[in-house]
């Protein structure tokens, strides 16, 4: 099976996963509410392609009120009927429920620790296994699978990109979470 680098480095450079590969995925150094974007979008691919999900980014975006914490944190039940009926998006109600439900933990880790990104280094290093267990205690619908591509896909675990791969050396001069951290 080919490897995402492989996969995504064939592409047209105008293709979504090829922007994504190339320009997001495993850079760190992201603001609290990229992150949280970042979350939404692993939560809403469970069980999906996640070229279904980059398709329907902008859409999930704009349905998130552009993937703002404060804003999602405040959701009310006319804005999770407003979600639930949207055609833009994925309308599972357990996929909402934990998107707003998730938006008000990370509320209270930036009351705790500044931010949330400052939650996440404050907790790191931690295993694989250790940080799905984390999410798991805090977080809704974080699955095992959904941790770790959110992790790895925001710098915090390794192995967003093959080490052969050129994005993967860009990515290593941004002083990954995970560069100095043996797993």
């Amino acid at each position: 099976m080919a490897s995402y680098c492989s996969f995504a480095r064939n592409l047209p450079e105008d293709n979504v996963h090829r922007i994504h590969h190339d320009t997001e995925h495993g850079f760190p150094n992201r603001t609290d509410n990229e992150l949280f974007g970042q979350l939404i979008l692993e939560i809403n691919q469970a069980g999906l392609s996640w070229d279904i999900i980059l398709k329907k980014r902008a859409t999930l975006k704009t349905a998130y009120a552009d993937f703002d914490i404060q804003t999602v944190a405040n959701f009310t039940e006319a804005d999770r009927t407003r979600l639930l009926k949207d055609p833009g998006i994925i309308r599972n109600k357990l996929k909402v429920n934990a998107v707003i439900f998730n938006a008000n933990r990370i509320l209270e880790f930036q009351q705790s620790h500044g931010s949330w990104k400052n939650w996440l280094l404050a907790t790191h290093p931690l295993s694989k296994e250790e940080w799905i267990k984390c999410f798991k205690k805090h977080f809704k619908f974080t699955g095992g699978e959904i941790v770790n591509e959110f992790l790895m896909s925001t710098g915090f675990l390794p192995g967003a990109h093959d080490k052969d791969c050129p994005v993967a050396q860009e990515i290593l001069k941004l002083e990954p979470a995970w560069k100095n951290t043996v797993h």
